[in-house]
């Protein structure tokens, strides 16, 4: 059997054992959205504020919840799955059959990531439907906001299932670094709304990066190009970094 067919067959598997996840699909793909209904039944959520540009708390908010699935994902979900298919042995055993346990890893990311994009169409589709938030009117702008973002989230899990011996240790590492990023990404306060130096502070994380990358996006100006770069930046560490220390047994 030819390696692509059995690269193939990996993701395949892959994506039928996620879907099995019901935990797992609900904190990827329905927290977010989930997060932004309540939100948008506030109702002075959805009043025009002068000191966000005329914008709404709730049209902040859209970005954030695209944000948010990506943190639970690569931060949260990917990391445990990995390391749990380390502690079992199921990398080394891989080693004595013809699937490489890269296309584990691929398989992996392209898992996770594909549901972070879902779980961010989802949440602009129901931003839009239920609440009135306009589409983003930089589109090519926002879409590569989105990716470099995915593509941190992922390299990020990377790293942490790369540093975890056994499922524990990665979920005590991913719940240590999810809660900031979750307060870089604006979860507890948007970034629009903090105090000018946390929010250049924060534009040199990740997602903080992220965050005002598609915030701008959506505005319809080009994502600035230091937060861009401060995502490639990132994730150009954060890969190699993953390189260096991954072990598969």
């Amino acid at each position: 059997m030819s390696t692509a067919l059995v690269d193939t067959a990996v993701l395949k598997t892959e994506i039928r054992l996620f879907r099995r996840e019901p935990g797992g699909l609900f904190w990827i793909l329905g927290f977010p959205t989930l997060l932004l209904v309540i939100l948008g039944s506030i109702p002075s959520f959805r009043d025009h504020e002068a000191d966000l540009g005329g914008l709404r708390t709730i049209d902040i908010y859209v970005p954030v919840a695209v944000l948010l699935g990506m943190v639970v994902g690569g931060l949260q979900s990917m990391p445990q799955t990995l390391t749990g298919y380390r502690e079992r042995g199921i990398l080394r055993r891989m080693s004595t059959t013809p699937v490489r346990p890269s296309a584990l890893l691929s398989a992996q990311m392209l898992v996770h990531g594909g549901a972070a994009l879902a779980s961010a169409l989802l949440t602009l589709v129901v931003g839009r439907l239920a609440f009135g938030v306009r589409l983003p009117e930089q589109a090519f702008g926002y879409l590569l906001a989105l990716a470099l973002a995915v593509l941190v989230a992922l390299a990020l899990g990377a790293v942490i299932s790369a540093l975890s011996r056994t499922t524990k240790i990665a979920g005590a590492i991913g719940s240590a670094v999810f809660f900031p990023s979750m307060f870089c990404a604006g979860v507890w306060l948007p970034v629009q709304q903090m105090p000018d130096v946390l929010a250049r502070i924060v534009g040199y994380t990740p997602f903080g990066a992220a965050a005002q990358a598609l915030n701008q996006a959506a505005a319809g100006h080009w994502p600035g190009w230091g937060h861009l770069g401060v995502l490639v930046v990132w994730i150009l560490l954060l890969t190699g970094a993953a390189i260096r220390w991954f072990r598969w047994e």
